[in-house]
């Protein structure tokens, strides 16, 4: 019998060979916004005041490299699906944001693949370093004034797990940062980043008031603790309740071994709770207008 989390591989590298076709949900006008297209985990492109960013990129083949030891499911091999386009098409970018160097985020093979002389935008001064030490000559640290030809790029602060999680591995889960997209006459776009709700997401909600929220809410789990250390589907909720305007697009599901939180059950969690109407949760290979 197949486990409901080999059913998600499974789909996975069915959504992949099919490369689905972008559609939008919730769209508005495209001469106000662009395009975020779910790539894998949090791998995104975004598209936005006519730039094309790479958001995260992981980049490696299915099941190449072990689980992260220490977290739920370390025996499953990430990642779990395969990418729905072909590399050549992800990488052709304009910049790259990396939030953080976890390797779900920043792995070998896109250190490899993604060209040396791509602009790369980084949370602080000491992930900048170890970027340049890869051999990559233009590495720009985010900050809350950073731009990118003509759209802004504000950092803000995020919290990657509980303190009870910190206090386990908090010299693991270290600093992380997001990103708010602005430019004049466009939708504001916030990606919160690897963070619970805390403080930070609702500071920032009340800060900016985006019109869309990109969330990572697969609800990754270390091993023996209940918290999550990205958000979960409460997290989601919470967000919904601080910004009930703002359009909630979920990321980082059914990729890599420690998010337990599937599609499925974040999507029935959103109906059971009434704000269905303000989430979207896309598929890898999907696009949304925004």
């Amino acid at each position: 019998m197949t486990s409901r989390r080999e059913f998600f591989v499974l789909s996975g590298t069915t959504l992949a060979a099919m490369s689905l076709p972008a559609r939008a949900e919730n769209a508005v006008d495209d001469a106000r916004g662009g395009k975020i297209t779910q790539i894998r985990n949090a791998t995104l492109r975004i598209e936005y005041g006519g730039v094309r960013f790479l958001v995260d990129p992981m980049l490696s083949e299915r099941h190449s490299w072990p689980g992260f030891e220490g977290t739920v499911n370390s025996q499953e091999r990430n990642s779990l699906v395969h990418l729905p386009f072909p590399i050549e098409d992800i990488v052709d970018v304009d910049a790259v944001i990396v939030t953080h160097l976890h390797e779900d985020h920043w792995d070998k093979s896109a250190q490899r693949i993604v060209p040396k002389s791509m602009p790369i935008f980084s949370q602080n001064d000491e992930d900048a370093t170890i970027i340049r030490s890869q051999g990559f000559e233009d590495v720009r640290v985010l900050s809350k004034t950073s731009s990118f030809q003509n759209v802004q790029l504000i950092r803000t602060n995020g919290r990657h797990g509980t303190d009870e999680a910190y206090a386990v591995a908090g010299h693991v889960l270290g600093s992380v940062c997001g990103v708010v997209f602005k430019k004049d006459k466009h939708n504001t776009v916030y990606l919160a980043g690897d963070t619970i709700w805390n403080t930070d997401v609702a500071e920032v909600l009340d800060e900016y008031q985006p019109q869309y929220a990109i969330l990572n809410a697969g609800d990754a789990k270390l091993a023996g603790l209940d918290d999550g250390i990205i958000m979960g589907a409460a997290d989601v909720l919470e967000v919904h309740r601080a910004s009930p305007g703002t359009i909630l697009v979920a990321s980082h599901m059914e990729a890599v071994n420690h998010c337990v939180l599937t599609r499925a059950e974040l999507r029935k969690f959103a109906r059971d709770e009434g704000f269905s109407d303000m989430l979207i949760v896309p598929a890898d290979g999907q696009t949304i207008n925004i």
